[in-house]
């Protein structure tokens, strides 16, 4: 099979028979091999009645139903691990990306030697103070944060290679950051192509501006892991050592004072600065323990890893 079309959902009845009537369309003017899968995350309309009907006429096309709303990076997930394609192509169900940029979109991942292709809707029919702005901002962080130089991180419209997405795992509201995740999962080879951004048509967005902090405190967390995730003693360690040398200095100093120069002073523990000594090297004690306490359960997880895929390796050895 050629291609693999993800289409993740919530409450979209008016436009999925127009889209799967257009995809339809570009799948056969091009004699691609495809399935279009349809992951409903949750909706409460007649979204999941509709893909039904389609999978009757079309067997091309198939389904996902989640009991409830667990959001667009678990609809993904689900979808990635269903796939069965060569060239995986998300895009949302909202009519907003057009199927016509697949067929292009597919020949950069099987002749372009790219394994991750996002799109750029550089011209966009969206509000400008609400979704405009912010999102140049966010892509501007995302640019700067991940080293990923992409334009426009969060559009639904991707291809992919059938590689990256099985081995990439998307959760929480990760979906913003794939490019980020496929580059620390080691696939480098990551493309942008500008791709037609259409108004919407039906309905109404179902992000607000919530999305944006969420997604600015999303990248601190991808960035903190994809930077000292494998090596928490990196940071953990250096702020640790450098707090307590910190304390032990100014500890010094007193005891020095003390001794040689105010004998008959003050006490050491009337003074001030002897308090800051103590929690600074009680706070860079812990903070080197955090990091020690990190390398034991990643090196641990290693050695886990390392065991399943000798299992895995064995085994398809002694099956040929």
């Amino acid at each position: 099979m050629q291609l693999s079309i993800v289409i993740p959902l919530l409450n979209e009845e008016e436009s999925l028979k127009e889209l799967h009537d257009w995809i339809v369309s570009v799948m056969q003017s091009n004699y691609f091999s495809y399935e279009i899968l349809f992951v409903d995350d949750g909706s409460t309309d007649e979204s999941w009645n509709i893909i039904s009907d389609l999978a009757k006429t079309n067997p091309a096309v198939k389904g996902i139903h989640f009991q409830r709303n667990f959001g667009k990076s678990q609809a993904l997930h689900a979808g990635f691990r269903a796939v069965k394609g060569d060239v995986i192509i998300t895009m949302d169900a909202d009519l907003q990306d057009n199927p016509e940029e697949i067929p292009e979109l597919y020949q950069m991942i099987t002749e372009g030697d790219y394994e991750l292709v996002s799109g750029w809707k550089k011209k966009r029919f969206d509000s400008i103070i609400f979704k405009n702005t912010p999102s140049k901002l966010f892509n501007w962080a995302a640019r700067r944060t991940s080293g990923v130089r992409l334009h426009d991180f969060n559009c639904g419209l991707k291809a992919y290679a059938k590689d990256v997405v099985k081995n990439i795992e998307v959760s929480g509201e990760m979906h913003r950051y794939i490019p980020v995740l496929a580059k620390n999962a080691g696939f480098t080879k990551i493309g942008e192509k500008v791709v037609k951004h259409q108004a919407r048509k039906y309905g109404k967005t179902k992000f607000g501006m919530e999305r944006f902090i969420n997604g600015f405190l999303d990248l601190l967390t991808i960035w903190f892991v994809s930077k000292f995730g494998k090596r928490p003693m990196h940071l953990f360690g250096a702020l640790g050592v450098l707090m307590f040398l910190i304390g032990f200095g100014f500890a010094l100093y007193l005891g020095i004072d003390k001794l040689f120069i105010n004998q008959f002073g003050r006490l050491i523990t009337d003074r001030p600065q002897f308090y800051l000594s103590l929690i600074a090297m009680v706070i860079g004690t812990q903070l080197f323990l955090a990091g020690f306490i990190g390398e034991i359960l990643i090196r641990s997880k290693k050695e886990e890893n390392r065991y399943i895929v000798s299992e895995e390796i064995n085994s398809s050895l002694s099956e040929n």
